[in-house]
């Protein structure tokens, strides 16, 4: 069986690192995804897609991104359930992020032609273009 996800989008809120209560670093957050073809309007319609990263990949994300930031994740889809507190059950569909890269797209804070270093989980980048392109 096959489930896999592969998506690049724009962070949508501010992000939060949290540690759960044995020490293990999570990082939940929303991608801004734009469908491929244009809505009934002519505009580009936006899915906002739940993700949630684990670990090394949960620091890496909350060190190097930000809210609007572009980002490309590679991971899977899982579903859960859970009851609220007046015993409504609510169904939830995530990415579990496995993999997270840069987009080339330029950081505020990037300067201009500055080699900056960047460590990922399983690659190291140099950004050394004018572009910022990581490459």
């Amino acid at each position: 069986m096959l489930n896999r996800v592969i998506l690049m989008g724009r962070i949508t809120h501010d992000l939060e690192l949290k540690q759960t209560p044995n020490g293990v670093s999570v990082l939940s957050f929303t991608l801004a995804v734009e469908r491929q073809f244009k809505g009934a309007n002519g505009e580009r319609e936006t899915d906002f897609i739940n993700c949630i990263a684990w670990r090394q990949q949960a620091e890496f994300i909350g060190k190097y991104f930000s809210k609007g930031r572009m980002i490309a994740i590679e991971g899977n889809l899982r579903t859960r359930t859970f009851e609220d507190k007046k015993g409504s059950k609510h169904y939830v569909t995530e990415v579990y992020v496995d993999k997270a890269d840069f987009t080339g797209e330029k950081s505020e804070s990037y300067n201009e032609g500055s080699q900056t270093s960047f460590n990922s989980y399983e690659s190291d980048y140099d950004v050394i273009s004018d572009d910022g392109c990581p490459f």
